[in-house]
């Protein structure tokens, strides 16, 4: 028996101006990408194990992911897909670790046109597929997978196990035990990527209604949040249900079902943004006789949203308002790390930091700002996910630089980067629950890490920023209309 497996993730937000050409991938091929993934904590991993128990030979065309960025460059597009196609030929079963909101200059719909190929190139090819929980579902996708499973944690720590569920009900069909087949529930509504944290409100009981119907017997359900920051026709939530080819209208009843409570539920989706200067003096009063740092996270300017992870909005405004004792980081300004690199350790410097990427899509361009610091510590900005995301990968910043502004003390880096773990701060010799404040380029992914560290977490919303929860900011022109809350529905 020969099994394809492959991994290709990008999510696309239309709006950032950071480009998504094919060296963003750090794309490996073949041999090498299965040793890229062995041992990890992916879907793609979980593929590899679950075919080598069955002692299936294994073919590796691909495994390439990029942070969240703008349209995935057409030529970065076409390399990366053909590499799968062209493996399609000959297989028993095709496994995809994908993330669900893919658009590339060439593709609107970059895993429902894949997958489109691939059924080509592999015609009667049993074809199963995890997703992130934050896919833009397309009828193309549900037409040309046999199993579509995605992520019911965000944040995401459940990446493995998504896998492993996909990979099970393929070898299901594989063994003649299970025939399945792909419903759905599309839904017109825009939900804010801070509402679909699985840890509570209505995001928490719609996934906890898909885990009742899968203990019932359903083979998977799968609640999708949708990425809104895509101008694209339906950037939105739908329900997915792989069910019983025997009974496809028990699957669509399920995604009926629970699309109806979503709906019902559509107003506790949208995340009413509290304005900076409010979000700030609360933290000030938090902070107020806390033996542990207040986390504040800058969430419209987050890396793994598409973010520029260089807007200085939330740090001035800290600034402006007095607050001191501030860990700040990653972020990114590789003209800032040059100065202060050949500066050396211990130098005092005056620069521009920051803001220095225009928000072209937007239509906004702000100043650096102009401070003085003294450089602290310099390294190569590499360090192990100690988990439980991406458990065990190494990552690196760029070099990385430790600059002390007096009130803050700033992780300045050559790339964008999400913080995932405490590494990048200790990566450069900070401890930053020294702090009394933790300013964070994040949503979600540090939660898991920096939250037990943290006395208190205020999200802050700067008045700009390509990964705002301000839809008013973006200029839609794609999106089918109505939807919701966008319109008045």
């Amino acid at each position: 028996m020969k099994i394809l497996i492959a991994r290709l993730n990008h999510e696309t937000n239309t709006f950032s101006p950071v480009p998504t050409p094919l060296e963003s991938f750090a794309p490996t091929y073949d041999e090498a990408a299965y040793q890229s993934q062995k041992g990890m904590r992916t879907a793609m991993a979980a593929f590899i194990d679950m075919a080598e128990n069955l002692g299936a030979a294994l073919i590796t065309p691909l495994s390439a992911m990029a942070n969240p960025s703008g349209k995935v460059h057409a030529a970065a597009y076409d390399v990366l897909t053909e590499c799968i196609v062209s493996a399609a030929p000959g297989c028993d079963a095709i496994l995809l670790d994908l993330h669900g909101a893919m658009v590339a200059e060439n593709s609107a719909d970059g895993e429902g046109d894949l997958l489109e190929r691939v059924r080509a190139a592999a015609p009667g090819v049993p074809i199963g597929v995890a997703l992130d929980l934050h896919g833009n579902i397309t009828q193309k996708m549900v037409d040309h997978a046999d199993v579509l499973v995605g992520f019911k944690t965000y944040p995401h720590v459940d990446m493995y196990e998504t896998g492993a569920h996909a990979a099970r009900l393929l070898i299901d069909m594989l063994q003649g035990r299970a025939r399945h087949v792909v419903r759905w529930h599309p839904l017109p509504l825009m939900s804010h990527t801070l509402r679909s944290t699985t840890l509570e409100g209505a995001m928490l009981r719609a996934v906890d209604a898909a885990r009742a119907e899968e203990r019932d017997g359903m083979p998977a359900v799968t609640v999708f949040a949708g990425f809104c920051l895509a101008d694209i026709a339906a950037p939105c939530m739908s329900l997915v249900v792989t069910g019983h080819a025997s009974d496809p209208e028990a699957a669509q009843a399920v995604a009926d079902r629970i699309a109806r409570q979503i709906w019902e539920d559509r107003a506790q989706f949208v995340y009413d943004s509290e304005p900076l200067n409010d979000s700030l003096a609360r933290a000030q009063t938090l902070a107020l006789g806390a033996s542990r740092p207040i986390l504040l996270l800058d969430h419209s300017d987050n890396c793994m949203s598409g973010g520029t992870c260089d807007a200085m909005d939330v740090l001035q405004a800290a600034l402006e308002q007095g607050l001191e004792g501030i860990a700040v980081g990653p972020l990114c300004d590789p003209q800032a790390v040059q100065v202060l690199a050949h500066a050396g350790v211990g130098e005092q410097v005056e620069l521009e930091l920051g803001n220095k990427v225009p928000l072209t899509q937007l239509g906004i361009t702000k100043q650096p700002l102009r401070i003085t610091g003294r450089v602290l510590a310099i390294s190569d900005g590499e360090y192990t996910v100690t988990g439980p995301i991406y458990t065990g990968q190494r990552c690196s910043m760029g070099r990385t630089v430790l600059l002390d502004i007096g009130r803050a003390q700033i992780v300045v880096t050559e790339f964008p980067h999400e913080p995932w773990d405490i590494g990048v701060f200790t990566c450069v010799g900070l401890d930053p629950r020294a702090f009394r404040f933790v300013l964070l380029k994040s949503r979600m992914y540090c939660r898991p890490v920096f939250v037990p560290l943290a006395h208190a977490v205020v999200e802050c919303d700067s008045p700009s920023g390509v990964t705002s929860s301000n839809y008013a900011l973006f200029p839609f022109s794609q999106v089918r209309r109505p939807v919701f809350p966008l319109d008045a529905l």
